[in-house]
């Protein structure tokens, strides 16, 4: 396959021009795992690492490689090569760390569509769809809400849980499919465009690997069945990977999900909760938390159920995670700030 076909373009390769990388072979990152990277380019494919240089001088995971990167390598024997760099990212989609506050998790690069997957019969939940959206909106990629394992449920069901997003979610593509029949692929596969990455985003046992198989036309990843004892689904899929389907849309499947924490994303709330901010331009005080402040325009749309009391509450649990996340960055740097002074210190006492 040529590099195009896995979504290289013009501004990719005017970079490479431009910052001397003739000498390198580019490629796409289509796994990783550990860090460790497989990397397919428009000859083969390679099992690839860093070179100390890039892990000495990162500042933090940003400046690893991730599933969907293109990099510049350097090939050896004939599976194996070294990244030396990483061409500029269209979009980032990232979340806060599990259990690491104040640290980011890459979870795609590179990505045009997300495709946000919900089981129905047991995943469903609205909240954890705005943070989906607000991940999505920070990083510039474009969300489609899949529905999925319909037939598990009643119609009037189905339509409850349709309406309810439509109340609180606007112009976003919603698409309802089940994991037994064709229904709904037909409109799925409308939106996968050749050269375009989509992103798979869901909990574990959402059938997030079921629609991929589903979209490829044939097995490409394993499934497996919902635990009846816990409800959950098995944690099938165990590392991330990029396939090119036949259509020529390139899709980027990830493990499942249980958290989803908000990083350092205001433009993703803001672009979430558009009608929030755009009434918090009409608020008494321009520094108002929506929280308890008279003369709040975004309380006085809840109270007046202009503005979904829920969505109004899970955007406020946002916000607060969003600002101690902001607070764990700055924190950080200023004990590392700290340290640094120690050791240049220690280094100067030492030479005397």
């Amino acid at each position: 396959m040529r590099l195009k076909d896995f979504g290289y373009n013009e501004n990719l390769e005017r970079f490479r021009v431009d910052n001397n990388l003739k000498d390198f072979e580019i490629g796409r990152v289509t796994t990783e795992h550990k860090e460790r990277f497989i990397v397919k380019t428009d000859t083969a494919e390679y099992d690839a690492e860093i070179t100390g240089n890039m892990r000495f001088t990162a500042k933090g995971r940003e400046d690893f490689p991730a599933v969907g990167d293109w990099v510049a390598l350097t090939t050896y024997d004939s599976d194996l090569a070294i990244i030396h760099k990483i061409l500029p990212r269209s979009s980032i989609i990232k979340r806060q760390a599990v259990g690491h506050f104040g640290e980011i998790q890459i979870i795609a690069t590179n990505v045009d569509y997300a495709f946000l997957v919900q089981a129905v019969d047991r995943d469903y939940n609205i909240n954890r769809l705005e943070r989906y959206l607000t991940i999505c909106n920070a990083s510039r990629v474009n969300p489609i809400i899949v529905l999925s394992k319909i037939d598990l449920i009643d119609e009037t069901r189905l339509d409850e849980i349709l309406s309810g997003i439509k109340a609180r979610i606007k112009d976003i593509p919603l698409i309802a499919i089940s994991n037994e029949t064709p229904s709904g692929f037909e409109a799925i596969k409308k939106f996968i465009e050749k050269g375009k990455t989509y992103c798979i985003l869901g909990s574990s046992g959402v059938g997030k690997s079921t629609l991929l198989n589903n979209l490829a036309g044939k097995s490409v990843m394993k499934t497996d069945k919902i635990s009846e004892s816990i409800n959950r689904g098995r944690h099938v899929t165990s590392y991330r990977e990029l396939i090119v389907l036949d259509n020529g849309g390139i899709l980027i499947d990830n493990p499942g999900m249980r958290e989803v924490g908000i990083a350092d994303s205001a433009s993703g709330l803001e672009a979430t909760f558009n009608s929030i901010f755009s009434l918090s331009k009409k608020c008494k005080f321009k520094d108002c938390t929506h929280a308890h402040e008279v003369g709040c325009a975004v309380i006085d749309a809840v109270e007046k159920g202009e503005i979904d009391k829920d969505s109004y509450e899970n955007y406020l649990k946002m916000e607060r995670e969003k600002a101690h996340f902001e607070t764990s960055v700055h924190e950080k740097k200023r004990k590392e700030k700290i340290f640094g002074k120690i050791v240049k210190n220690f280094k100067k006492d030492m030479k005397k």
